[in-house]
Parts: C-alpha cells; sequence; structure tokens
C-alpha cells in the first residue's frame, strides 16, 4: 500500500512504500533567512515528515542537499552535523544547484526507512 503525506495538487511531501519513506524537495519558509537558519528549518520540515509516516533520523538511508553557493558547505555542515543520527549517519550527496527561488539557501531530500 502507498501511503502519501501532505498531498497537494502536484506533489505530496512524502510517500510510504515497501517499508521506505521519500521526502521530496524541502525549503525554508523563511526565504530571506541566512543560510543556518534555512538549514535548520529544512531539517526541522525533515524530521516532521519522517515522524509523520512513523519513522526518524536513524532510520535515514540517503540525503541530497542542493546549494545554489557552494561556498554555504561548511556553515550548512554545521548545523547538519548537529542534526543528523552520528551513529546511524545516511549516505549523503551535495550539489551547487540553481533553486526555483533565488533567496533559497538550500533544498534537501530524503530516504527512510519505516
Amino acid at each position: 500500500m502507498i501511503q502519501r503525506f501532505q498531498k497537494g495538487s502536484r506533489m505530496s511531501q512524502a510517500v510510504a512504500y515497501g517499508g521506505m519513506v521519500h521526502i521530496a524537495g524541502q525549503v525554508a519558509d523563511t526565504r530571506k533567512g541566512t543560510i543556518e537558519v534555512q538549514t535548520r528549518e529544512v531539517l526541522a520540515k525533515i524530521e516532521a515528515l519522517l515522524a509523520e509516516a512513523g519513522s526518524d533520523t536513524s532510520k535515514l538511508v540517503a540525503v541530497n542537499v542542493f546549494l545554489p553557493h557552494i561556498s554555504d558547505f561548511d556553515a550548512m555542515n554545521v548545523i547538519y552535523d548537529a542534526w543528523v543520527d552520528r551513529d546511524e549517519p545516511p549516505a549523503r550527496a551535495c550539489t551547487e544547484a540553481r533553486l526555483a527561488d533565488p533567496d533559497l539557501r538550500v533544498e534537501m531530500t530524503a530516504i527512510a526507512a519505516l
């Protein structure tokens, strides 16, 4: 059975299937926020979606990070490293990529086991 969370007309924010939950690209609500503020907001959204689906950060399998300015890499990692489960870290990729809104500093997707 497929479960969809926070469904909209275009997409769901998370989809659970086959023992996994796939988190759609999450961005910050504070569009003019610093990389630190936006990273905290994105990670909080991921954590909330994981909980809604019945998972948590210890079950993360993969995280993809998209930064429009790779110079934000170190500052983003300070926040990310404090958030991620250090005993059960996921696979991760970080890519420099232009985002849909020029005020966005970070976007992340995630996959976790249920």
